[in-house]
């Protein structure tokens, strides 16, 4: 029988998505460690990119709950030897019980997960950066309560955790507005799908109109350093200030995946203010993270 995978939010049903959120908060609130429903498990963790709040994570719940985590990266595997992808989910997925995955190309993981015989994650790639969503989604859950029927505004850059929230949307069932600078929109098929959910923007300020909740992220991700200096001038007025957040609803939260750079897609006084729920989301990727595990393995 196929594996159960999570490569996107649309793997998971609305009452799933809820449940997961549900679940992650009973989780945080519980601090039993007794409770170690992964005793004997492993989970191999595949990097091509850096992290901080991925792997610590993935690795304190697997531990948490009684399993094992395996770092790997592609220097010290044969995945950087060229190794054939296919063969490589074969090996790895007979060995352990889940393989989550951190990695530039988006076909790799799927490629994972259709030779793989046990779950693959999805932990971050060029398209898609579903498991920040569920962390997300789990602190607006906390602070406001359901999320359906409420108005987000995306800020920014129309990149992998744009493309999540307008699968979010979908799923839970919120409308989306976004504001991107021209030649940095999210993907149109992806914006497509979503249909009337979805309305674009062009500054800011009339996108956070009425909204609920308020999301950014750096200008330049990793792997577009070089790209900084452009960015910079294409993003001058596609910041989070005080100013956006009085456009937004007196309550409205706002968020950021991590890390930030204060003074550019963010000023300080938002990030660092009331209204920002940034380090709930945050410690919610160690939460959100054992209750997906629980779903794929228990």
């Amino acid at each position: 029988m196929q594996p159960r995978h999570f490569i996107s939010l649309l793997d998971l049903t609305s009452d799933e998505f809820r449940g997961l959120i549900s679940r992650a908060s009973e989780l945080k609130n519980n601090k039993d460690r007794d409770f170690q429903p992964l005793k004997g498990q492993v989970l191999a963790m595949i990097f091509e990119k850096s992290s901080t709040r991925t792997r610590i994570s993935f690795e304190a719940g697997m531990t948490q709950f009684g399993g094992h985590a395996l770092f790997l990266s592609p220097r010290d595997t044969q995945l950087g030897r060229g190794e054939p992808l296919e063969d490589s989910a074969k090996v790895i997925s007979s060995m352990v019980d889940c393989i989550m995955l951190r990695t530039y190309s988006h076909d790799m993981v799927t490629t994972f997960a259709k030779y793989s015989s046990v779950p693959v994650i999805n932990g971050l790639t060029e398209l898609l950066h579903p498991c920040q969503l569920l962390a997300d989604m789990q602190a607006y859950f906390e602070h406001r309560g359901d999320i359906a029927g409420k108005t987000v505004t995306w800020v920014g850059d129309g990149n992998n955790m744009c493309h999540s929230y307008i699968n979010a949307a979908r799923v839970l069932n919120f409308k989306l507005n976004i504001a991107c600078p021209e030649g940095y929109l999210p993907n149109q098929a992806i914006v497509d799908d979503a249909g009337d959910r979805i309305c674009m923007f062009n500054s800011a300020e009339e996108a956070a109109e009425n909204s609920d909740l308020i999301v950014t992220d750096v200008w330049a991700s990793m792997g577009q350093e070089e790209e900084q200096k452009k960015r910079e001038i294409a993003f001058k007025n596609y910041q989070v200030t005080e100013s956006t957040m009085n456009a937004a609803n007196n309550d409205a939260l706002f968020m950021h995946c991590l890390p930030a750079h204060r003074g550019e897609e963010v000023s300080a006084e938002v990030i660092d203010g009331p209204q920002s729920v940034v380090f709930d989301a945050a410690e919610n990727r160690l939460h959100a993270q054992k209750a997906l595990l629980e779903f794929l393995l228990c």
